[in-house]
């Protein structure tokens, strides 16, 4: 804060972290209003409160964003120690309850009573369309195995809308690029995680996390599934419903003879390593996946059979195909190390090879000068240095994708 004016100083105390002042909840018991540990926080709010996270105006803010666990019903209330018009003239704070109001639907609590009279009601909400999956996983601080489910709604289940409107205001705190779909459209699906949960001798459902997949036309009568939005809330996040919700939605999707394949929409790095580690556990067991034949080399063969039995396209298969001859090749012996080395290389050239034949274009075309300059863009001890760099990366996921594998 070195330059600033005192009354710069002064105003500086006004600005508070938006990603710590709001207050997330999954209420189940009133008890968990006053626990500081169900409380959790975003990831991003630049999409509400601009690039810098920030919200003026307030000293000890608080934006208390707290939903019933199953039915998502939502207070909203805003809690300061002090106002910066309330000290200073002419100077205005942030209007952060319209900010918020943008994002969360309306019909939301603004005083505990009332969002306490909701939370006595919840024993009435139950999961929406159809049962797809169930699972159950141990958890050591209960001591019990815990019972998930896994539905698939569309806008045409009641009250689902009005559901969905409210948890969409999750993405907003934890995808970095969230947006919100058009649910009038009729070829999105909707795929829902939920837990049973017991309260006072009733079986209820709390909402974990869920996934929005939109089915693209593919001519002559097929479709692509593409997954859009995938989000686990964080406190269950760590616990194997991402890829319990993936397989799930993958295996639904299998059945369906008009599917050609399923694809993501700007993947994350941590989507495609979930996918991974889905998509290798649903090959694995393919005849044509044996070491046997994993060690001769990719094939249209495998191609083949995880397009027409598991609806993966080529570019997932040759991934698969990578990890699954990982876990077959002796790394410790010289010529099997080479040649998987060799093979995933050749696959991960091709974009350098593209450049080198960009630069047998130049050669005939530009002048002297101009080439000098491209060729200083184009290093290609650097292109080697690369791919070795993607390669040993590479492998690091690879090996983790089995670890996880092994531990299934």
């Amino acid at each position: 804060m070195a330059g600033l004016t005192p009354m710069e100083k002064k105003l500086a105390e006004y600005k508070c972290n938006t990603n710590e002042a709001i207050q997330l909840k999954l209420v189940r018991f009133p008890e968990d209003l006053e626990d500081e540990n169900t409380t959790f926080n975003p990831e991003y709010s630049h999409q509400v409160f601009g690039d810098d996270e920030v919200a003026f105006g307030y000293k000890g803010l608080k934006i208390l964003l707290y939903y019933i666990a199953g039915n998502l019903s939502t207070l909203f209330r805003i809690e300061y120690t002090s106002k910066v018009n309330e000290k200073f003239d002419c100077v205005e704070a942030d209007d952060v309850e319209s900010k918020i109001r943008e994002i969360i639907p309306p019909g939301f609590c603004t005083n505990t009573d009332d969002f306490v009279s909701l939370l006595e009601k919840e024993v009435n909400f139950k999961p929406f369309g159809m049962l797809l999956h169930t699972y159950s996983v141990h958890n050591e601080e209960a001591g019990e195995d815990i019972t998930y489910q896994i539905y698939k709604a569309d806008m045409t289940c009641p009250g689902f809308r009005e559901y969905h409107e409210r948890l969409q205001t999750f993405l907003m705190w934890f995808i970095e690029t969230a947006s919100f779909i058009d649910v009038d459209d009729e070829r999105w699906n909707y795929f829902i995680v939920f837990e049973k949960y017991n309260k006072d001798g009733a079986t209820l459902f709390a909402t974990v996390g869920y996934m929005t997949v939109y089915n693209y036309y593919v001519y002559p009568d097929k479709t692509r599934p593409r997954v859009s939005q995938m989000l686990i809330l964080p406190p269950f996040q760590g616990e194997g419903h991402g890829a319990q919700l993936l397989e799930t939605v993958h295996r639904y999707y299998m059945s369906s003879p008009t599917v050609l394949d399923i694809t993501a929409e700007d993947p994350s790095e941590n989507y495609i390593k979930l996918r991974d580690f889905v998509l290798v556990k649903l090959c694995q067991d393919l005849p044509c996946f044996s070491p046997g034949k994993l060690m001769q080399g990719f094939s249209q063969e495998m191609v083949m059979e995880a397009q027409q039995k598991l609806k993966i396209n080529k570019q997932h298969t040759r991934r698969v195909y990578e990890i699954l001859r990982l876990r077959a090749t002796d790394m410790g012996d010289a010529e099997q190390s080479r040649s998987y080395r060799l093979d995933v290389k050749r696959r991960l050239i091709g974009p350098y090879k593209k450049k080198q034949r960009e630069l047998a274009k130049m050669r005939r075309c530009l002048r002297p000068e101009e080439l000098t300059n491209q060729l200083n863009q184009i290093d290609l001890n650097m292109q080697h240095e690369q791919l070795e760099e993607s390669f040993q990366q590479l492998v690091s996921d690879y090996r983790r994708v089995l670890e996880r594998l092994a531990q299934a």
